[in-house]
């Protein structure tokens, strides 16, 4: 197969070196001609536009920022519907809403272009190392095709479900990282702020029904204060303000995510959107009067 991707950021630079290392036939493109640079110089093409890249390939991946890129993207001036020939698979890896991806989906699909909505679990870490978890929605010809290619980025790659449901699955996943980043800031802002060692209180935790690999992970990070962004505050606040969209149009009552989401605001609006969403603890401290 001969394989594109687009988008060259934290997490897409990484994963299209994983591509490249598992010895796929490569072409690249990113708006930022220096985010191109570490691929070519690994031994990937470029391309010019998103077209171009679809022209030359039989799958291509993209890993951007939002909806409106994503479409941009796909079916935009210069995207890949322009470039693409018929039976063309788009893995869009992204974090976007469901009713995005199946509304982008039906229409690539009146183009002969067949698309998979494949976010991903992991962070840059899960990135570099191929450990990332892939949850896939669409069709199941298309999934098969392409997972000799997820196996190249993730330690597991699961079909959901029809077009949308990978990205119901990353919604459910962002609520469960989101609430548990802010259940650990508050347990370990209750333990200082009560006098006690917070890495005591860890170890102590990781032994019980508490672990969870945030607590593992996460909490690490924020017992060594290490904020640099693996993923960033303002990611985490766009996936909850998916996640709230998506629970008022089906009228659903998520009153954690919903705290969640207000934290993620407000870590934003406190100049902490560039820091690791593990930053929560550095607010928390603020209005704890620390």
């Amino acid at each position: 197969m001969k394989v594109g991707f687009i988008g060259l950021g934290i997490m897409g630079r990484p994963m299209a070196l994983n591509l490249l290392k598992g010895g796929f036939d490569l072409t690249v493109w990113a708006r930022r001609a220096e985010s191109m640079a570490p691929l070519l110089e690994a031994g990937a093409k470029g391309a010019a536009s998103a077209a171009e890249v679809a022209a030359a390939c039989d799958v291509v991946f993209s890993m951007v920022a939002d909806a409106a890129d994503v479409e941009q993207v796909a079916l935009g001036a210069g995207g890949v519907a322009e470039g693409a020939r018929p039976g063309l698979i788009h893995v869009d890896m992204s974090t976007i809403a469901p009713s995005a991806a199946q509304s982008i989906a039906a229409r690539l699909a009146e183009r002969g272009v067949v698309m998979l909505d494949a976010p991903v679990s992991g962070g840059e870490v899960g990135a570099i190392n191929g450990g990332l978890t892939i949850m896939v929605g669409g069709d199941g010809a298309a999934f098969e095709t392409v997972r000799p290619l997820f196996a190249c980025m993730g330690k597991a790659a699961t079909l959901i479900g029809a077009s949308g449901a990978g990205q119901v699955a990353k919604a459910c996943n962002q609520i469960l990282t989101g609430v548990g980043v802010l259940a650990v800031a508050e347990a370990f802002n209750f333990a200082r702020k009560s006098g006690v060692d917070a890495g005591k209180v860890r170890e102590a935790l990781l032994g019980g029904f508490a672990y969870s690999r945030i607590l593992e992970n996460h909490g690490q990070r924020m017992l060594d204060r290490n904020f640099k962004p693996g993923f960033k505050a303002w990611m985490h606040q766009k996936d909850m303000n998916i996640v709230m969209q998506e629970a008022h149009r089906l009228g659903l009552m998520l009153p954690s995510s919903a705290a969640t989401a207000q934290l993620f605001n407000a870590m934003v609006g406190s100049g902490m959107g560039e820091d690791d969403s593990v930053a929560a603890l550095k607010l928390l401290e603020s209005l704890s009067g620390e």
